[in-house]
């Protein structure tokens, strides 16, 4: 295993294509709606170090999708309309992940913020 991520923002922009795609599967299969939300929130954390890659950013490890959107804001002011999805993906992420006494999203909630991320995908593929 390379011991460093690629920086060439398309490859970033083609494995978020691939957590989307894996979303929609279990969505349509009715797979586990945590990980489908979790799968959106790496979608977005990729979508968005993509981006940031196309426009210098130094690649950073960190899966905080807040503030890499406050990275994202200072080259467009106009993705500060996902701040409230990268709020709530950030949130089912560690639902997803880790054993806390919650309740996973429902299919619903699930198939909204994927609505909304799939938006946030459509814009940075076309800046990029």
């Amino acid at each position: 295993m390379p011991d460093r991520e690629s920086l060439l923002p398309r490859d970033w922009l083609n494995k978020a294509a691939a957590d989307m795609q894996t979303t929609e599967i279990l969505l349509a299969h009715g797979g586990d709606m945590g990980i489908a939300a979790m799968h959106i929130q790496q979608a977005i954390e990729k979508y968005l170090k993509g981006y940031l890659l196309s426009r210098g950013w130094t690649l950073e490890r960190i899966h905080d999708l807040p503030a890499l959107l406050d990275e994202a804001v200072k080259h467009a002011p106009e993705l500060e309309a996902f701040r409230t999805l990268c709020e709530e993906v950030t949130a089912f992420y560690f639902v997803a992940r880790y054993p806390f006494p919650v309740e996973p999203p429902v299919k619903e909630e699930v198939e909204d913020i994927f609505q909304r991320a799939h938006k946030l995908a459509c814009w940075i593929e076309e800046a990029v």
